[in-house]
């Protein structure tokens, strides 16, 4: 019963709220878009991310507060995933898309969203690994980045943690984690679990 109650209150989100069923389709078409090309089209990130921060504004008590809270979370989302693009192992489409989702939901929620995503990512990564055989591979060139990234930091130069084509187990389109990631931490907050 209780199951069924937290349902209707999804459903209930879900048809007050407009901005988080457009912020999933956009979501779903990012992945499509990953999945089919391993691009995520800007007029998608751009487009969102100007939709939420438009829409937070005009809707809220306080505009000036809700467009901080949006433009904050939008800054965020692309500050975390910064690095990850820095490194070569993540795609700009990823980043900006990162960005768009903290547009939606802020700069408190966004920490939470990136972390769903990470842990979604780190799962598919080693499934991907698996499925391909380079479970071995995968650990070592996560080694080998970790250590670059360290060395650099007490020597004080420049990571250089790319890896070498020969090197690398294959893509991973990471948008569809960034999706998965967002829409189950956004599900899981309003079904009380996240």
């Amino acid at each position: 019963m209780q199951e069924f109650h937290a349902l209707l209150e999804l459903l209930a989100m879900l048809a007050t709220d407009p901005r988080i069923v457009v912020l999933f389709v956009l979501l779903v078409v990012a992945s499509i878009s990953d999945y089919r090309t391993y691009r995520i089209p800007n007029w998608l990130t751009f487009g969102g991310a100007a939709f939420a921060l438009v829409y937070k504004t005009v809707i809220a008590v306080s505009p000036p507060t809700a467009f901080l809270q949006a433009f904050g979370g939008l800054f965020l989302g692309f500050l975390i995933m910064l690095p990850a693009y820095a490194l070569g192992v993540m795609g700009a489409g990823d980043v900006k898309l990162m960005a768009m989702v903290g547009a939606f939901l802020g700069v408190h929620e966004t920490l939470q969203a990136v972390l769903f995503a990470f842990i979604v990512g780190g799962i598919a990564a080693l499934g991907f690994a698996l499925l391909k055989g380079k479970l071995g591979r995968m650990l070592h060139n996560a080694k080998a980045a970790v250590f670059g990234m360290v060395a650099s930091t007490f020597a004080g130069f420049r990571p250089d943690a790319r890896i070498e084509a020969n090197q690398s187990i294959g893509k991973l389109p990471y948008g569809i984690c960034i999706s998965i990631g967002t829409m189950g931490y956004v599900l899981g907050r309003q079904l009380g679990y996240a």
